[in-house]
């Protein structure tokens, strides 16, 4: 079993999930969110190790599930165990693969409210676009549109989610119309809330200020 370590004290508490495929850093990108986690008041405990979704009496507590593990295999307990402890009120967040590109298995998906499907070889300039119609929701508010070099995901998406942002797909050989995929969106499950953002292969993405700031914002929001 992978340790499962306490970084610091206060009064939220927030659990980093994070593992599966290396080639998503899980580790070094999600270790840079938690001095904003702390600075926000959040008890910060990282686990290398999917049992922890097994522990009931943990995840009722935490106040904030940070997810960043890509691919893998997750038990139907574990999930539902995650997907209970949503329900009765703990947030659910992450970004890229690491919440999206997660556990193919069991329905996970639709807890998430999205499914990586594919990406265009490599990284490639791509736009984002805000939505309008959620101009002032606290995750996108007074932001804008923005670029990126990076990998640009293609995602089948639940009807139950609210899209923050979007990106949209060129026409190809296989589509004669161009295709807007959602990018960034929030959704309630129960008393909980999951935020997840698509964008986020490499540490350097979140170098992009909207990139950073919707993601910081967007695990406060998802957070009991």
């Amino acid at each position: 079993m992978g340790v499962c370590k306490t970084l610091t004290s206060d009064t939220r508490r927030a659990l980093v999930v994070r593992g599966g495929w290396d080639g998503h850093q899980p580790v070094t990108i999600s270790d840079t969110f938690v001095p904003y986690l702390k600075k926000h008041g959040f008890t910060v405990e990282t686990s290398e190790d999917l049992a922890v979704y097994e522990d009931t009496e943990r995840l009722t507590a935490t106040d904030l599930v940070v997810q960043c593990w890509t691919m893998g295999t997750i038990t139907r307990e574990q999930r539902d165990n995650l997907a209970a402890a949503v329900r009765a009120g703990t947030g659910l967040a992450g970004w890229h693969g690491g919440i999206v590109d997660s556990f193919h298995d069991h329905g996970y998906h639709l807890l998430t409210g999205g499914k990586f499907v594919m990406h265009p070889p490599g990284f490639h300039d791509h736009t984002y676009q805000l939505s309008p119609d959620h101009a002032d929701h606290p995750v996108i508010a007074g932001l804008g549109d923005f670029a990126i070099h990076s990998e640009q995901y293609w995602v089948l998406t639940d009807p139950h989610i609210d899209v923050l942002a979007t990106t949209t797909f060129p026409v190809d050989d296989l589509h004669d119309r161009p295709a807007v995929i959602p990018a960034v969106w929030t959704r309630t499950w129960g008393a909980g809330r999951v935020f997840v953002s698509t964008v986020g292969h490499k540490p350097d993405d979140f170098k992009v200020p909207q990139v950073r700031a919707i993601t910081e914002r967007g695990l406060l929001w998802a957070s009991r």
